[in-house]
């Protein structure tokens, strides 16, 4: 199976040299530019291959200008999606498999206000977070109580949380640990290869620490970015298949902790969805059977 890129190309006319890319994108695209700064916000808009997320960025004659995807708001997705899927639920907390493209909370139509609405539970808030456009386990409190509870939890890092990921390039050690300070505090990640090939390398990551996109620097940070990452990857894709991917590939697989109130061992598995098995095949980093 091909994943081919969609996306909107044009060549810089003699008479649009100078013009501005939001001035450009918004002419091409016969859109406002509040809508052509937000393609170029969300850093799907390229121009000789180039990420560029300038809006005054000026353009010469023949630059060749690409907007990789349609830019849909958080709150567009968020009132499409109605449901999530429950992976657990108990009187104190609830996992959900967050799907792509919904902000956690913080936001009109948010995650936390779609599982309040699906469960008629007011008081529910996320624990802790994942990035708009990763999926997976996320944990949330129906109480304060138990929220404050399991938060203490995430402070001492005593929840393992476990991801999939597809980073550029061949991964040739078949575990390895980064062990790399973000923004001058300590982060591990212990990564494990499942499969790998010339063009990309199929990965399970372990954080022991739960820094800002950890995952996603640590992995720049040994040169093996994740794709899609247009914020930490590469500014020029080779791959024509992967320009038309524009969101990093990253699923929460596993979360792994000591229950805050009854003191079992909690584990909950969210299935890899989809579009992330799709570009699995695509670039034949499937699991070996």
């Amino acid at each position: 199976m091909k994943i081919k890129p969609k996306k909107n190309v044009w060549t810089v006319a003699k008479a649009e040299a100078g013009m501005s890319l939001q001035e450009f994108i918004a002419a091409r695209m016969n859109a406002s530019k509040r809508v052509a700064k937000q393609h170029i916000d969300a850093k799907v808009v390229r121009v000789n291959d180039k990420n560029i997320w300038i809006a005054r960025h000026a353009l010469k004659q023949d630059d060749e200008v690409a907007v990789l995807a349609s830019v849909v708001s958080p709150t567009a997705t968020s009132n499409r999606i109605k449901k999530v899927k429950i992976l657990f639920e108990d009187a104190d907390y609830i996992i959900v498999d967050k799907p792509r493209g919904v902000l956690v909370n913080e936001a009109d139509f948010s995650l936390e206000t779609i599982v309040r609405e699906q469960t008629g539970i007011d008081t529910i808030q996320a624990s802790h977070r994942l990035d708009r456009d990763t999926t997976g386990c996320l944990m949330m409190s129906k109480s304060q109580a138990a929220h404050e509870a399991v938060v203490e939890v995430f402070k001492q890092h005593k929840v393992a949380k476990t991801y999939r990921t597809v980073v550029y390039g061949r991964w040739d050690a078949r575990s390895t640990t980064i062990e790399l300070p973000i923004d001058g505090e300590r982060a591990v990640s212990n990564v494990r290869c499942i499969r790998a090939n010339h063009d990309c390398s199929h990965l399970a990551v372990r954080i022991e620490t739960g820094r800002t996109h950890q995952i996603r620097r640590h992995l720049a940070m040994a040169r093996h970015p994740v794709v899609g990452d247009l914020q930490y990857g590469p500014k020029i894709v080779e791959d024509e298949r992967l320009r038309a991917l524009t969101y990093p590939l990253l699923h929460a697989v596993e979360l792994e902790m000591e229950h805050p109130a009854k003191g079992s061992l909690l584990r909950v598995f969210a299935p890899v969805p989809q579009d992330f098995h799709k570009w699995l095949t695509a670039l034949k980093l499937q699991p070996a059977r």
